[in-house]
């Protein structure tokens, strides 16, 4: 008998013999990490597949610019947009690649995006994610995402989750320096942490799901031209600043999102993670 493939909403429905069916941006991903020379487990591709699923059921998808689920312990795989074939990253020396994740030195190490937050991104309606899964930082400032617009670190997007100093916080910006922070006491940055702000008046900060802090200053700052960077701060597109030592199985960039789609997010993430069996 011959298998005959059929396309199904976003469903690529595969053949006979029991070919595994995966949604079809899941699979242009699968095909883009072997083009680059990277290689999946089953386990990987089935709990990409599913994140996948949950996140367009979540209504999320579409929020997203740039996914890294950092699966394949390579540069290769790990550099791979989920979203799109835009964004891959590039990993500068530095890095370990496991199947757990990728875990930078915290001296040299970062991966630059390509996205550009000037361009890319609108600063009233935007979001980092980053998912830890090391306990605590040591640099005194500690960067797991970012990108920083001048001198005086305005027009930015500051990722951090567990940063010594000031006393353990975890948080950051997307805007203003001196109007959009948030900075919440953590004790263990093993965690999925979501900044995101969906208005001029709106800061969040989320982590394992649930709101933590809000900052409601109002910020219209916008974001520089530079390109984000993951496991330091991009400054000016100049050199790489405030690395972090900090295992990261999962980060994202997009647009701003409300309670109800940052909690369905992590249930979405935890649940891929669970699957990798490397869930915190």
């Amino acid at each position: 008998m011959i298998g005959i493939g059929l396309n199904i909403g976003n469903r690529v429905m595969g053949g006979g013999g029991g070919a595994p069916a995966f949604d079809v941006d899941a699979q242009a991903f699968f095909d883009r990490v072997t083009t680059a020379g990277g290689t999946l487990s089953e386990t990987e591709k089935t709990a990409t597949n599913q994140l996948v699923l949950d996140m367009k059921t979540a209504g999320i998808w579409s929020s997203m610019k740039a996914v890294y689920p950092m699966v394949g312990a390579s540069a290769a795989a790990c550099a791979q947009n989920l979203k799109s074939s835009s964004f891959t990253g590039t990993f500068s020396s530095g890095w370990t690649f496991a199947s757990t994740g990728v875990t930078p030195n915290g001296g040299s190490a970062f991966m630059n995006t390509g996205l550009n937050i000037g361009t890319e991104l609108t600063q009233t309606n935007s979001h980092a994610s980053f998912y830890s899964r090391t306990a605590s930082d040591t640099s005194p400032y500690p960067t797991v995402l970012g990108a920083y617009g001048n001198g005086s670190y305005t027009r930015a997007i500051d990722l951090y989750i567990r940063r010594p100093t000031p006393g353990d916080k975890g948080g950051g910006q997307l805007g203003s320096f001196t109007t959009s922070v948030i900075n919440y006491t953590e004790t263990d940055a093993r965690k999925f942490a979501i900044l995101s702000r969906t208005s001029a008046t709106s800061l969040k900060y989320y982590t394992t799901g649930i709101l933590r802090d809000t900052n409601t200053t109002s910020d219209t700052t916008g974001f520089g031209s530079v390109t984000a960077y993951i496991g330091a701060g991009n400054f000016q597109n100049l050199s790489a600043q405030n690395f972090s030592i900090l295992q990261c199985a999962f980060a994202s960039i997009g647009d701003g999102l409300t309670d109800t789609q940052a909690s369905n997010f992590y249930t979405a993430v935890q649940a891929f993670q669970t699957t990798l069996s490397r869930q915190v």
